[in-house]
């Protein structure tokens, strides 16, 4: 992606920008979700079953925590239920595939521990025939130290989607310094350096659940999810990334790994049990939508290696792996329904400027084996295939030809499919002002619409004769007062396999129920402070401490023995309430059980910690 963005701004003479200065807070906890500060979440809905999520704060050695689905708000009609266990394995976290739910249909969900209540969730089921109407808000890119999350705000407010299909990079892995330079201090990534083990990654994981607009559209919405890079490291492929230093950084087998098993511990996706980097799977929508999720990035991706030249050009080179390149054709050619979508993460349409593809960590960098895929569409028969894409900050809609020599413009002809690019939820493109899509068109004849500069998401809507895609921008994402609008909306007709513009924007449904019910922050300057994570305990070194404090001040952190003697003081200044974090070393201390305490506003929470 920064490959892209500073040849874009060679070619056009485009300037960079840093971002605005952001009146910004940090993450909180609100008092009143206790234990469940992280909310509820919900995914990979099937038309019999879907994925329930939530995250239980607890130093307890275990927790039993009960669920409960029902059709109603005040759970009268309670169609299934239970209860599992969590513990530190886990990260206190909870997955249930909730079964034996009715097609097609919207239900409400609620965790419980010992009395107390989640959240209400609210979630639905695919259909098993064909429906007339399915619409999904399509997102992507979304950097905590950015911006305010106003896309995710926007979306719950409008209350019109299905779900909710997110293409990647849902949250970031740089530290404080690394990425988006100028934001409010308040804002910023927790911990504060780049996460490079899995209790890093745990923490980063924590610090967007706590915050009130993902956490509010994860409560009313099922999410469909593939990571990207930022999961992991920046340019990330199967043996390493161009934000990772083997050494310095760790092994990246076990970087890889930390991210992986942290993202099926936190996001509502189904789990996996026949390989640690498979995650392309295929969620049916009635004879409506077939929609084929893929990973081009750890399950098979060779390194990037430009765009020109005998390596890139390979007959053999891969972005899928052959075995996931075989599921992808096969899933094509087997599909019964309407429309095949792709939840594809790195640009597929070709794009060069000055005759030179400019990214090679999308697909132009892996042409070989795009023109497998494109040729077999072609060689198939088989139309109505729509790719969406993140990845790049920027929005795009493209006709994607098999050769752009045999493509022409003005009808489409030639094209095989379409692509429809959403733009970031908060990363910054780096682009003061949008350039207009005739200079584009000018080295790109199959780009339909681009817009290089606004932040927001994708509305995406399919019915039997057309999928419409309607680009939707905030108007500003430094402060959490903002406006929406839609900007463009393009079409793919029954049949056409290439893009046609929209007559007009899409209009609501007003067809969806209630909303689960949205608990505002409570704000109680006189609470105890919160240790949201403890990583690892049992101990035998470095142990990280997450934790939230309700009032600025002085913060102490403390070690001590059972006896109450003092082993161990820190103090920090914590500017403003909210979410920090802080790392003690055992490495010393005997093996024992320890206190641990944090003193905050007068307030003191303690916990035991086990030194093996």
């Amino acid at each position: 992606m920064k490959q892209l963005l500073l040849l874009l701004t060679v070619a056009f003479s485009w300037t960079l920008n840093a971002q605005e200065h952001l009146s910004a807070s940090r993450s909180d906890v609100d008092a009143a979700l206790a234990p469940f500060y992280h909310g509820v979440a919900s995914g990979d809905p099937l038309s019999d079953r879907v994925i329930l999520w939530t995250r239980i704060t607890s130093q307890n050695p275990t927790e039993t925590v009960t669920w409960q689905i029902a059709t109603d708000l005040a759970f009268t009609n309670i169609v299934n239920s239970g209860a599992v266990s969590t513990d530190g394995s886990k990260d206190y976290t909870v997955k249930v595939d909730a079964t034996g739910l009715q097609p097609n249909t919207w239900y409400y969900y609620r965790f419980g521990n010992n009395g107390v209540f989640s959240i209400t969730g609210r979630t639905r089921t695919m259909p098993v025939t064909n429906v007339g109407n399915l619409r999904f808000a399509v997102v992507a890119c979304s950097n905590y130290q950015s911006g305010f999350f106003n896309a995710y705000r926007d979306i719950v407010n409008k209350n019109d989607v299905d779900a909710v299909i997110h293409l990647g990079d849902y949250y970031y892995e740089y530290g404080h310094d690394d990425f988006d330079p100028g934001i409010d201090s308040s804002r910023l990534h927790e911990p504060a350096t780049e996460i490079l083990t899995l209790a890093d990654y745990r923490l980063r994981h924590s610090q967007y659940k706590l915050d009130p607009d993902l956490r509010t559209i994860h409560q009313q919405y099922p999410f469909i999810c593939v990571w990207d890079d930022h999961e992991t490291a920046n340019d990330s492929w199967v043996g390493g990334a161009e934000n990772h230093t083997n050494g310095t950084e760790g092994n990246w087998e076990d970087r890889k790994n930390y991210g992986r098993q942290s993202y099926f511990e936190w996001i509502p996706i189904r789990d996996v049990h026949n390989s640690v980097d498979t995650i392309h799977r295929v969620i049916p929508m009635g004879g409506l939508v077939d929609l084929i999720m893929i990973d081009t990035r750890l399950e098979g991706r060779e390194i990037q290696a430009g765009t020109t030249g005998a390596t890139v050009t390979d007959t053999n080179r891969t972005m899928l792996g052959a075995p996931q390149l075989a599921w992808l054709k096969q899933q094509l050619s087997n599909s019964t329904a309407k429309w095949r979508l792709i939840g594809n993460q790195v640009m597929v349409s070709p794009l060069k400027i000055l005759g030179q593809a400019v990214n090679q960590d999308q697909w132009d960098g892996y042409p070989a084996e795009r023109n497998k895929i494109l040729t077999h569409i072609q060689s198939s028969n088989i139309d109505n295939v729509v790719v969406l894409t993140g990845d790049i900050h920027t929005s795009w809609a493209n006709d994607i030809p098999v050769d752009l020599g045999s493509y022409t413009a003005s009808t489409g002809a030639g094209s095989v499919a379409v692509e429809y690019v959403c733009t970031s939820v908060t990363s910054g493109s780096f682009i003061t002002f949008s350039v207009p899509v005739s200079i584009i068109q000018t080295f790109n004849p199959n780009v339909k619409y681009a817009d290089l500069a606004k932040r927001g998401y994708l509305l995406l809507d399919v019915t039997d004769a057309k999928v419409q895609g309607d680009w939707i921008y905030m108007s500003n994402i430094e402060s959490r007062t903002f406006t929406s609008n839609t900007a463009a909306s393009w079409c793919d007709l029954d049949g056409n396999n290439h893009l046609t513009q929209c007559g007009s924007a899409l209009t609501p449904r007003g067809t969806l129920p209630p909303q689960a019910p949205i608990i505002s922050s409570i704000r109680d300057n006189n609470q105890i402070p919160v240790l949201v994570a403890l990583y690892p305990n049992p101990a035998s070194g470095i142990v990280a401490l997450q934790y939230y404090v309700a009032a600025a001040g002085l913060v102490e952190i403390s070690v001590a023995d059972l006896s109450g003697k003092m082993l161990q003081a820190q103090k920090e200044v914590c500017n403003t309430e909210g979410l920090y974090t802080n790392t003690l070393n055992f490495s010393s201390l005997p093996a024992s059980s320890y206190l641990v305490s944090i003193t905050s506003n007068g307030k003191t929470y303690t916990t035991r910690v086990v030194k093996q």
